[in-house]
């Protein structure tokens, strides 16, 4: 009874994020059910090129994710002018990122073809990278905007643009990934010129939202007073830094097996994709839960209310465990029906449901390294994340997954079991650590 408030209060400020993000779960099923069912090369070089990019995209989030710490503890102590302040630092500190992250796929798009991937699929994966690239300067201000309404509990307000977002993408898909009516068949192309536009859309639907609202009105004086200071630049990335380490490696993780995956075929680099896909869907309910853990948890720690603090990392970890163990359920159940969705290719369905295997492997794991990773993150506690996730996701995970995959001979589904060895010795190690920084604040 103790932790019911907790969950009403999670649950209140998750909801809207978890929807937010199953949007784009759902958006990443149909556009693979599209790109899937255009063609088979199609849908290979779309699952490589969106795993890359997901390494990138993940680490500009997890570097944006500094914010919240320190947006969060004003908003707790509720000075808004230091609120605006930090909004507009941390859109420089972002936009400072997103050019280093920009340039580094500059030089990788012009190297694609030494990545050894199938050559029959690079005059697919080039302009797809290409627009995916573009539209790499607005997902960052999107990010910023994110967690600013997110951080002052104005959750509902990101699930809107990103479900507007999302409808607008899907309807493009549509008409350009196969030339309906007067619009030209794209194929893979058309999907990114879709997913280009509807990133403009959501930025310029945020930017309306933050100015028109009148519950944002008050952290204006601070957006616009006081200039951008050097040190408090410094400090976001000192947060945040390690941060996009963290989520970058974890991704890594994902995006490298999909690299050896590509290295035995074309069907298990397919197989691997729809798997991600589906996998993310777990991992994306985790971390709507587990932000808003965090953001209640910046609250009360700007107050140094240490016991709520733990209980609300506790309370989230409670949520996020049931959801793990009733969408490990549903996927046992309808795993026929999920490869039948994606593709009608025999070979790949096949594939998909054996690697689903490793794939409920590590559900629990997921959930409990993913909230504790946002309890740290409540507590401005960032700079081991990134130790420990090179532990688990490079120093375990990807060794773990070449040995298992290629040395002893088990193929896909070697690869793939490296994943639940990372994210389990993550779980264990993000947990110590909070616990640890919990216990030393509630002695004092």
């Amino acid at each position: 009874m103790k932790y019911s408030s907790y969950y009403n209060a999670i649950l209140r400020l998750g909801t809207p994020i978890v929807l937010g993000q199953l949007g784009n779960v759902i958006l990443g099923f149909i556009d693979t059910i599209m790109v899937g069912h255009y063609s088979a090369y199609a849908l290979s070089s779309a699952g490589f090129v969106n795993n890359i990019f997901n390494l990138g995209i993940v680490a500009l989030l997890g570097f944006s994710y500094g914010a919240t710490p320190i947006i969060g503890a004003f908003y707790g102590r509720k000075e808004h002018d230091n609120v605006g302040a930090a909004f507009k630092d941390s859109i420089f500190a972002n936009i400072l990122c997103g050019m280093g992250i920009i340039l580094i796929y500059t030089i990788l798009y012009f190297n694609l073809g030494n990545l050894g991937q199938p050559e029959e699929l690079l005059s697919t994966m080039r302009p797809y990278f290409l627009i995916l690239l573009l539209s790499m300067p607005f997902t960052v201000i999107f990010n910023c905007f994110k967690q600013f309404t997110d951080t002052v509990a104005a959750t509902k307000t990101a699930m809107w643009v990103i479900l507007a977002g999302n409808v607008t993408n899907i309807i493009l898909n549509y008409l350009l990934i196969y030339g309906v009516s007067v619009f030209p068949e794209w194929g893979l192309t058309g999907a990114g010129v879709a997913t280009l536009i509807s990133r403009i859309l959501m930025v310029a639907m945020f930017y309306l939202f933050i100015k028109r609202q009148s519950k944002f009105k008050v952290y204006g004086n601070g957006f616009r007073a006081r200039r951008t200071r050097k040190k408090d630049v410094a400090n976001l990335f000192r947060v945040g830094t390690p941060l996009a380490l963290q989520m970058g490696m974890e991704t890594a993780s994902f995006s490298l097996a999909s690299l050896l995956m590509g290295w035995l075929g074309a069907t298990e680099l397919a197989a691997f994709q729809v798997m991600c896909i589906t996998g993310s869907l777990c991992f994306l309910v985790y971390y709507g839960i587990g932000s808003a853990a965090c953001i209640r948890i910046s609250h009360y720690r700007g107050r140094k209310e240490w016991e709520k603090v733990h209980h609300t990392a506790s309370a989230s970890l409670h949520i996020i465990l049931i959801a793990a163990i009733l969408l490990s359920i549903i996927i046992i159940l309808f795993k026929q029906q999920l490869a039948a969705i994606f593709t009608n290719d025999i070979n790949i369905q096949q594939m998909f449901t054996a690697l689903l295997i490793p794939m409920l492997a590590y559900q629990i794991s997921d959930g409990i390294q993913t909230n504790y990773a946002n309890a740290l993150r409540g507590i401005e506690v960032t700079k081991p994340l990134g130790i420990y996730a090179f532990i688990s996701y490079i120093c375990l995970a990807l060794p773990c997954s070449y040995l298992l995959g290629f040395s002893l001979n088990l193929g896909a589904m070697g690869v793939a079991y490296g994943l639940p060895i990372g994210l389990t010795t993550a779980a264990m190690l993000y947990y110590a650590r909070f616990r640890k920084e919990i216990y030393k604040h509630k002695s004092k």
